[in-house]
């Protein structure tokens, strides 16, 4: 199997995203970034998922001489003008700190009725290689904001996030019924073709 470098240091990502990938019969061996100690983080200064995910794998991959994968994804709230979207990991100011990410989200939709409460998990995979080809893929998955956080499985917005034709949020969902469904599942399936190809 390819050695490939997740450009995250959340370690919840690699593990779904493993599991993710041997699902659409592209196994890979991934691994953190976090077993190169000298790759630095890289700033997401990026305006759009697919600018802060190609910035990251890009880096990565040029840093360590293997092919890399990096996302960018968050919640986009209708009622907040689509936003936290790129600024979703530190909606609260701290990169990172999910539940007060998730609490402010709640504080700032609190007036908002039920039939407003529109939102999407957006994320963008994106594929990169040492020679500096790379391609993206796009998952989405729609769906509306929770007034109460419900479920323990998942990370991040999880909780409070139902998507469309379900009852349950993802964080109530078991991680294969998620993958199956998820804006992360649907961008990762589509970049394994390109994986399969190394």
């Amino acid at each position: 199997m390819p050695k490939v470098v997740l450009a995250t240091r959340n370690a919840h990502k690699v593990p779904e995203i493993a599991r993710i990938l041997a699902a659409a019969g592209t196994p890979v061996d991934l691994v953190a970034v976090t077993e190169f100690p000298g790759v630095d983080d890289v700033e997401e200064t990026g305006l759009t998922f697919e600018e802060n995910a190609l910035l990251k794998a890009h880096a990565v991959a040029a840093a360590t001489g293997l092919p890399a994968l990096a996302d960018d994804s968050g919640l986009t709230v209708a009622a907040l003008g689509h936003m936290p979207g790129v600024f979703s990991a530190r909606w609260a100011g701290v990169h990172g700190d999910d539940g007060a990410n998730l609490r402010l989200v709640l504080a700032q939709l609190a007036s908002v009725p039920d039939e407003h409460r529109q939102a999407a998990f957006v994320c963008v995979a994106a594929l990169a290689l040492p020679d500096g080809t790379a391609w993206t893929a796009e998952g989405r998955v729609d769906g509306v904001v929770v007034r109460a956080p419900r479920g323990s499985n998942g990370f991040g917005y999880d909780p409070i996030f139902v998507p469309a034709a379900e009852t349950r949020t993802t964080a109530e969902l078991t991680p294969e019924e998620k993958d199956a469904i998820s804006h992360r599942g649907r961008a990762f399936r589509a970049i394994a073709s390109h994986l399969a190809a190394l």
